[in-house]
């Protein structure tokens, strides 16, 4: 589902406001592991169209309480692009977004492989 959102954003290089707008903002549940998992997708853009802003995460919330159910993630919330993992996070580097989130579907790809071999 795509909504059009827009948000203020603290420009760390200049302490001005800038406008970010909000161009993917998807979640889809499906059957995992036995029980319902959630993949989200959240991306902002900023006037030049450029990603400033994006979370990505595979939740799990019936096999984790951990880090609110999210067995993976990546995510630039807080100035610095990061993976989390099973409560762990560590930096990445960053190589843009587009290259961010195939490297994000593949691994959730094979952790839900995973999880049918050891039914």
């Amino acid at each position: 589902m795509l909504r059009k959102a827009h948000h203020l954003c603290q420009n760390p290089l200049m302490g001005r406001k800038i406008r970010l707008r909000k161009i993917t903002d998807d979640e889809s549940a499906f059957w995992c592991a036995g029980g319902v998992g959630i993949l989200r997708e959240e991306v902002w853009v900023n006037a030049r169209e450029q990603v400033v802003r994006y979370n990505l995460a595979f939740l799990l919330p019936h096999l984790s309480r951990v880090d609110n159910g999210r067995i993976l993630g990546y995510d630039n919330a807080h100035g610095i692009h990061e993976r989390h993992f099973m409560g762990q996070a560590q930096t990445v580097e960053f190589h843009g977004y587009l290259n961010t989130a195939g490297r994000f579907y593949r691994e959730v790809s094979a952790l839900r492989r995973g999880f049918k071999e050891k039914k």
